[in-house]
C-alpha cells in the first residue's frame, strides 16, 4: 500500500514530522512502513520560467535561444527543445542547481545531475529548461507532457515561483506493508486514522454530502442479487448528462503519488474513491446494460467473457458475475466486460459498488487469471457499511467536478448487516496478558483514538465497523501494547515450565539420537514428507503390507509428491542415491522425521505421527558398524538391559539374511539391515548399503536418566579366556546372556574378540572366543571364585549344544 504524505496530511492537518520519524513511528505503532520516497529528491533551483523572446542559433540549425524572465531577472537558456514558443511558462533550472535525471527516462542517477552555466556552440546559456522526466516523473503520472520536450505550465502559473511545488513534486510517498488482517488499512483514509492515533492528532473524515436531483435511482435501474452468499451488499447509483474531460490537478497529484496513472475524470473519480476509501467501484455505461436491469448471480460452466483487456476468459459456477437482463457485463470484483465500457459518448453512467465473499474473489481471480487491483482488495473482506460511504462520495465529486448530473437516491440490496462486535472492558486482563500496568484511563483515551467506543453503564467497549480484526479480548489488548508503545512494555520471563530451562523429554531424547549419530560420523538429513505411491514398489513392499495404507493429498502438486509417508526408508535411500551417483565414496546420513500412519481410510480422525530415527550408509563400515551407533543411542538413553536382535524378520527391502529387528523388553523398537540388493538397483546405488530406523515413541517407555555413582574399582580384576565350538545355528547374542546369566554378579565384563570358520572347524560349527573379567568390589578374588563361576558358565554352555575349543 502506498500512501502520500500530502494526501495523509488532508485527514490529518496538524501532522508535522520529519520522513524518517513517521516511518518510524508507524512502523512501532504497528502499522508497518517498509520505505519512502521523496518526489522531489535531487530537485534544486527549480524556478517558473516564461519565454519572452525566441532567436535561432547563430551556429547550429537544432537549437534556439531564449530570453527567459524568471522573475527577478531575465536570463538567456540555450535549447534544442522543438516544443516551446514564447509566452510559454516552463520549468528552469538555474546554474548551480540539480535536476533528477535525463530527459530520456533512463533509470535517475543517485545524486542526480548539475546544472551550470556554460556555452552552447558558442552562445552563453545561464539555466537549462526541463522535461518532465528530468524532474524524475513520466508521462504516464503527468499525461499533459509532451512526449519529447519542455514540459509547458498551464498559463495560470506565477512566474519565478517554486516550479516543484506546482507540479506537486514536494510530497513524499511511503510504502506500507498491511497485514491481510487489517482490510482498513488498505486506504489512504485507514493509514490517515493509523497516523493519527500513532501521533495523539485529531482525525479529520471528509464530509460527504451529495448534491442530488429530485428524480429517482430506482426509475433508472434495477438490482437483483441471486447469490446472497457470495454477493451480501449491491449499491447502485446513477449519474446523467455526463462530461468527460481530464480531472483537476489536484485529483491527478494525489493519483500520481499513489502510483495511478490519471486518464479522465470519471474514470480518476472511481480509482480515487478506491486509494481513498480501500472500496473498489465500477462504472457501466448504462445505455448498453439491457433492461436497465443488474443480476448478480454465479457464472455457468464452459462461458466465456471478454474483459475490458480485450481478454476472453473461461467462466465456471464459481465465478459470480454481474449481468444485465441479457448478458454478463463484468467478473464480479475482478473486472468489468467490454460489452459495458465507458467510452467518450457516454451519456449515463451506473456506479457500483459492493461486497464480494472474499474467499470467492481470490479464487476467482485465479481461476480466471487476472488478478486486479479491486481483486486485490476484495478478497481481504471488505466491510459492508464501506460501500455505501465510498458511493456517495463518488457522487460527491462527480457533482463538485462538474462530471455529470447525479439522480437522487440509491439503489441498495442488502443481507441484513451484521451488529458491531461488542466486548467486555477487562483492563486486569489486558495487563495481565501483556505484562503491564497500564491504568484504565489510559486505556480509555487510546480506544477514544482508535474510534472504540466505551460504555460505562454496560462497561463494554464496541469496534467500530472498519475495524474487522479486532474479535476478541486479544484484539483489544494488542490495540493498547503498540499505541502504548511495545518499547515500554517491560521485560518479564513468561510462567510456565519453560522458565525452570527444561526441554521435553522427547526433544531430550532426539537430542541424544542426533548427537550420537553426529560423532559417530553421520550428517542429518531433512527428507520430504510427501512422496509418491512409486515409493512401495520401488522398496517391494507388498501389496497386502499396512504400510500401503497412506493417506492420499487432497490438492498435490503432483504425483511423486500425493500422499504421506509411511515409511522413512525413502527419503534416506534417495539422499543416498544423490551421494553415490556424486561420486562421494563414504556417506552416513540420518534423520529424525514423523511417518504418518492413519488409524483407518478415509481418515475419520488424525493420523499416528510418529518420530522414527533412521540411519543410512554406505562406503566403510558394515552391519556391525551400524548395530554398534545403535547400541551407543541406547547406552545413552539407561537401557542398560540386553537387547535382542531377532534375525526372523522378513523385510522385503532388506537383504533376506543380513537384518534383525530391535527388541527391548518383548517390545519392538525397530529394525537394522543391509539394503536388499534389488533395492539397491532400483535406487541406483552400486554398493552395499545399512540401515537402521527406530522408533522414537516406543523407545520413550524405557528411557531413564537415574544414574548411580560408583567409585573406581580397588581391588584387581581376574580375566579368562573362554574359546567354544558353537552351531551356526546359535547367534552370539543368546551366547552372552547365558554367559550373564550364569556369571553372576561377579562377571563384571565380557568382550566377543574372534568368530572364525574354516577347514580347522567341523562342518555346520564356528569358532567363537571371549574374554571374560571378573571382579569382586569388597576383596580380592580367589582363584576359587573365579573357577565356581567358571564352572557355571560352562554346563550353561554345554546345555545349549556348545563345546570347548581343544
Amino acid at each position: 500500500m502506498n500512501a502520500a504524505m500530502n494526501w495523509l496530511k488532508a485527514y490529518v492537518p496538524d501532522l508535522n514530522c520529519t520522513d524518517q520519524e513517521f516511518m518510524d513511528k508507524m512502523t512501532l505503532s504497528g502499522t508497518k512502513c517498509e520505505g519512502y520516497h521523496r518526489m522531489d529528491k535531487n530537485l534544486e533551483k527549480i524556478v517558473v520560467g516564461q519565454i519572452d523572446k525566441i532567436e535561432k542559433h547563430p551556429d547550429a540549425d537544432k537549437l534556439i535561444v531564449c530570453q527567459v524572465n524568471i522573475g527577478n531577472e531575465t536570463i538567456q537558456i540555450v535549447t534544442g527543445a522543438p516544443n516551446v514558443k514564447e509566452g510559454d511558462k516552463v520549468p528552469v533550472v538555474l546554474d548551480g542547481g540539480k535536476v533528477a535525471g535525463g530527459h530520456d527516462g533512463s533509470p535517475l542517477p543517485e545524486d542526480g545531475i548539475p546544472i551550470k552555466a556554460g556555452k552552447l556552440r558558442g552562445v552563453d546559456s545561464f539555466g537549462m529548461m526541463c522535461s518532465i522526466e528530468e524532474l524524475g516523473s513520466d508521462r504516464n503520472m503527468y499525461p499533459e507532457a509532451p512526449e519529447n520536450g519542455i514540459y509547458i505550465f498551464s498559463k495560470d502559473v506565477e512566474v519565478g515561483s517554486d516550479a516543484v511545488e506546482a507540479l506537486g513534486l514536494h510530497d513524499t510517498q511511503f510504502e506500507f506493508e498491511v497485514t491481510s488482517n487489517r482490510v482498513d488499512c488498505y486506504s489512504i483514509l485507514g493509514i490517515a486514522r493509523e497516523a493519527a492515533a500513532t501521533f495523539d492528532l485529531p482525525f479529520k473524515a471528509p464530509s460527504v454530502k451529495v448534491n442530488e436531483n429530485s428524480e429517482k435511482a430506482e426509475d433508472y435501474v434495477s438490482v437483483e442479487v441471486k447469490d446472497t452468499d457470495l454477493c451480501p451488499r449491491y449499491c447502485a447509483r446513477v449519474v446523467k448528462n455526463i462530461k468527460i474531460e481530464p480531472s483537476p490537478e489536484w485529483m491527478q497529484r494525489r493519483l500520481a503519488s499513489s502510483g495511478i496513472r490519471p486518464i479522465n475524470n470519471l474514470v480518476d473519480i472511481t480509482n480515487y474513491v478506491m486509494e481513498e476509501y480501500g472500496q473498489p467501484m465500477h462504472a457501466f455505461d448504462l445505455d448498453t446494460v439491457a433492461g436497465h436491469k443488474i443480476i448478480v448471480r454465479r457464472g455457468k460452466d464452459g462461458e466465456q467473457f471478454q474483459t475490458l483487456d480485450g481478454q476472453m476468459r473461461n467462466i465456471d459456477s464459481d465465478v459470480l458475475m454481474i449481468c444485465d437482463a441479457e448478458k454478463e457485463i463484468g467478473i464480479a470484483g475482478i473486472m468489468g466486460g467490454e460489452n459495458s465500457k465507458i467510452t467518450d459518448e457516454v451519456k449515463t453512467v451506473l456506479f457500483e459498488a459492493a461486497t464480494f465473499n472474499g474467499a470467492n474473489i481470490r479464487k476467482s481471480a485465479k481461476r480466471v487469471g487476472i488478478r486486479s487491483d479491486a481483486s486485490g482488495k476484495f478478497e481481504k473482506g471488505l466491510d459492508p457499511n464501506n460501500a455505501l460511504e465510498a458511493i456517495n462520495r463518488a457522487c460527491q465529486l462527480i457533482d463538485e467536478l462538474g462530471c455529470g448530473e447525479v439522480v437522487g437516491g440509491v439503489v441498495d440490496v442488502k443481507e441484513p448487516i451484521k451488529p458491531l462486535v461488542t466486548l467486555p472492558f477487562e483492563p486486569e486482563f489486558y495487563n495481565d496478558f501483556l505484562g503491564t500496568d497500564i491504568d484504565k484511563e489510559t486505556m480509555l483515551e487510546i480506544f477514544k483514538k482508535i474510534e472504540v467506543e466505551y460504555d460505562e453503564a454496560a462497561d463494554t467497549l464496541t469496534c467500530p465497523s472498519f475495524r474487522q480484526d479486532l474479535l476478541s479480548k486479544a484484539d483489544i489488548a494488542e490495540e493498547i501494547a503498540r499505541f502504548w508503545g511495545y518499547d515500554k512494555i517491560p521485560m518479564t520471563l513468561p510462567s510456565g515450565e519453560a522458565t525452570t530451562g527444561k526441554m521435553p523429554f522427547k526433544l531430550v531424547v532426539e537430542g541424544i539420537a542426533s548427537r550420537v549419530a553426529i560423532y559417530s560420523g553421520f550428517s542429518q538429513g531433512m527428507c520430504y514428507s510427501f512422496e509418491s505411491p512409486k515409493v512401495f514398489d520401488k522398496l517391494q513392499i507388498p501389496e497386502e503390507d499396512v504400510l500401503r495404507k497412506a493417506i492420499r493429498i487432497s490438492n498435490p502438486l503432483g504425483e511423486d509428491f500425493s500422499i504421506m509417508r509411511t515409511s522413512s526408508l525413502n527419503g534416506i535411500l534417495t539422499s543416498l542415491s544423490t551421494n553415490y551417483n556424486r561420486r562421494n565414496k563414504n556417506v552416513r546420513l540420518f534423520e529424525i522425521a514423523n511417518v504418518y500412519l492413519p488409524k483407518a481410510l478415509p481418515l475419520e480422525e488424525l493420523p499416528d505421527e510418529r518420530s522414527m530415527f533412521t540411519l543410512g550408509m554406505y562406503g566403510n563400515g558394515d552391519f556391525f558398524t551400524m548395530k554398534g551407533v545403535v547400541e551407543q543411542f541406547f547406552k545413552e538413553l539407561g537401557m542398560d538391559e540386553e537387547r535382542v536382535y531377532d534375525p526372523t524378520g522378513k523385510k522385503p527391502y532388506l537383504h533376506p539374511g543380513r537384518q534383525a529387528d530391535i527388541i527391548y523388553k518383548d517390545t519392538v523398537l525397530g529394525f537394522i539391515g543391509e539394503v536388499h540388493p534389488a533395492v539397491l538397483d532400483t535406487y541406483e546405488i552400486g554398493t552395499r548399503a545399512y540401515v537402521a530406523v527406530i522408533d522414537l515413541p516406543a523407545v520413550l517407555e524405557f528411557v531413564t536418566f537415574d544414574r548411580k555413582y560408583e567409585g573406581i574399582a580397588k581391588f584387581p580384576a581376574v580375566t579368562r579366556d573362554l574359546s567354544m565350538v558353537v552351531p551356526k545355528d546359535i547367534l552370539v547374542g543368546e551366547i552372552e546372556k547365558m554367559i550373564r546369566q550364569r556369571g553372576g554378579r561377579l562377571l563384571e565384563e565380557l568382550k566377543l574378540f574372534d568368530v572364525y570358520e574354516g577347514d580347522q572347524i567341523k562342518e555346520g560349527y564356528k569358532s567363537v572366543a571371549y574374554s571374560l573379567s571378573f571382579r569382586a568390589k569388597d576383596r580380592t578374588l580367589e582363584d576359587a571364585d573365579v573357577s565356581g563361576a567358571m564352572k557355571k558358565i560352562l554346563n550353561g554352555l554345554e546345555s545349549m549344544g556348545i563345546e570347548l575349543r581343544a
